[in-house]
């Protein structure tokens, strides 16, 4: 013991033997690597792993000419388009830190995030030019410097102000000038989620997390050099899962989709042979859907991640009809995306096809590189039995959490409470260690892998003048996995239909966020006044069901 000690001691770390984990060396090492080969593919446009790192360095120089540095936030509300894979390694190449926000937000939404992150720059697609032009309009702090980035394949665009991507990294000398962070523990991404609160929180996330979870994708999903990865989920949504790092891992290619449309999707895969997508089970059932209508099986092996609300089991029996191998994770935002994969045995494939579409929609178990997930009494911190049935709340700890929430130290101290962070997942742990999803101990709502706060539901409800009361809950949905449902209360004479309260939280909040269905009747509640939600909830269950 006295001689380890005395080796700890006498053995430091120096520039020969630690590097702080980065996923820019990544990109670096597939530049060199593969220079050539297809990194990026968008409609006519393709960039190779050269050009894409050129790309990236410049675009890193543009920023540090705006005066943009270590620990600055740079804002993007970009759809899946080349320079939203670019963000990912040339905001962090100048040290600064990437905010992607939801294209689906509302103004409101949008100027809080600029206004809490204190964005200094802003690469915005001219596709959302209103929505931007409202939220700047309601900034509290200084507005960003707002770059647009043009495509061209939109036709007419509306920019605001004169700065212009392209035309700025044109300007840009081709030359590599950044280095990695000197602490693995700098802030590289920021990235907000509703919670059950209007306001979302701001998760920060680091670059040593970032690096891990982008090896935890290839070791989970077997990744290999050859991958053609089609960008069905959204980089918004916890920086793509970690996937714009992780193609660059492997030196794989990414195929650019604007927007989620079924029979362009079947279209690429069918085109660039594409071996691998990920999406919320809305996302595969459209491409399901559109395969099985069109009658064209695919040629060769499709696999795809899936997460959200648990996947229908209809879907998984889809999926494994065409013969696209799905896999099951679970995660969040918090956790970098997944943290969780329903890791296949072989001997499943054995089982009836009811049985494997069981056992694979399930959330299963850590992911390769994240320390720990437990299922814990969140009051004794001690692990529920692995008996299918005991409830407990799905914990995670390791390199592959967050930081922290941006200035909310309440909601860190509290997520982190025990020295596990807390999901507000409930879920069992099955006899063979897979974890099950029961219920959400907080009433976020999953729709097509999109987080809906029902507070901030309800808060839009109530401020119609004919509403006395409003619960919000999820109600299952073969489509979205999950959509709003309200109970509404209204007041005495008030002649308020569904149609019209479902048209006014439309036009005051996001439109996937409004309520899908509406219960008017008086709402069940407790002698303190607390409205009785799990009531509300069994409801709907019995009303699905007969």
């Amino acid at each position: 013991m006295t001689e380890l000690c005395h080796l700890n001691e006498a053995l430091d770390k120096n520039a020969a033997n630690y590097v702080s984990l980065s996923p820019l060396s990544f990109i670096k090492r597939a530049a060199a690597v593969y220079p050539d080969k297809a990194a990026l593919i968008y409609n006519d446009t393709r960039y190779s792993w050269r050009q894409t790192y050129a790309r990236c360095c410049r675009l890193a120089s543009m920023l540090r000419q705006f005066g943009i540095g270590r620990g600055d936030t740079v804002a993007v509300l970009l759809p899946n388009v080349p320079a939203m894979y670019e963000a990912h390694f040339g905001v962090p190449m100048a040290g600064a830190v990437l905010n992607a926000i939801n294209i689906r937000l509302d103004p409101e939404a949008v100027a809080f995030i600029l206004d809490h992150s204190r964005a200094r720059v802003l690469l915005a697609d001219p596709e959302y030019a209103d929505v931007i032009e409202s939220a700047l309009a309601r900034l509290d702090g200084p507005a960003p410097i707002v770059i647009n980035v043009s495509d061209p394949s939109q036709g007419d665009e509306r920019w605001l102000g004169e700065l212009e991507y392209e035309a700025l990294l044109a300007e840009q000398p081709d030359q590599e000038d950044w280095t990695l962070p000197a602490d693995e523990w700098d802030a590289i991404a920021l990235g907000y989620t509703s919670g059950t609160t209007g306001n979302p929180k701001g998760v920060v996330s680091h670059h040593r997390g970032a690096y891990l979870n982008a090896v935890s994708n290839v070791l989970s999903w077997s990744l290999l050099r050859d991958v053609v990865y089609l960008w069905t989920l959204p980089m918004f949504h916890c920086n793509g899962w970690c996937f714009p790092w992780t193609l660059a891992a492997i030196g794989g290619t990414s195929v650019c989709l604007r927007r989620v449309d079924p029979e362009r999707i079947l279209e690429l895969i069918r085109q660039h042979t594409v071996s691998h997508y990920c999406g919320a089970p809305i996302v595969h059932r459209m491409i399901a859907d559109a395969a099985q209508a069109s009658a064209e099986p695919f040629d060769h092996p499709v696999s795809g991640l899936i997460a959200g609300a648990a996947p229908p089991a209809s879907v998984l029996e889809q999926m494994e009809t065409l013969g696209i191998d799905l896999t099951h994770v679970y995660g969040l935002t918090e956790t970098y995306g997944p943290a969780t994969v329903c890791a296949k045995q072989t001997d499943w494939d054995e089982y009836p096809s009811s049985e494997r579409v069981r056992l694979n929609g399930r959330q299963g178990v850590a992911y390769p590189l994240e320390e720990g997930v437990a299922v814990m009494d969140a009051i004794t911190m001690t692990p529920v039995p692995a008996d299918g049935e005991t409830v407990g709340e799905i914990m995670f700890r390791g390199n592959i959490v967050m930081k922290g929430y941006l200035r909310n130290e309440t909601a860190t101290r509290e997520a982190f409470a025990g020295g596990w962070f807390h999901s507000g997942d409930l879920a069992v742990v099955e006899p063979d260690g897979y974890i099950k999803i029961r219920d959400r101990l907080k009433d976020v709502i999953i729709s097509g892998g999109e987080n809906i706060s029902s507070l901030e539901v309800e808060e839009v409800i109530q401020r119609h003048s004919d509403v006395e009361l409003a619960a919000v809950v999820a109600m299952a949905d073969d489509t979205w996995g999950e959509v709003p449902a309200a109970f509404v209360q209204l007041r005495p004479g008030s002649q308020l239909s569904e149609t019209g309260l479902i048209a006014f939280c439309r036009d005051n909040i996001s439109r996937f966020k409004a309520p899908k269905k509406v219960i008017f009747g008086p709402l069940p509640t407790t002698s303190t006044g607390k409205i009785q939600k799990y009531v509300l909830r069994q409801y709907l269950q019995t009303r699905a069901s007969a």
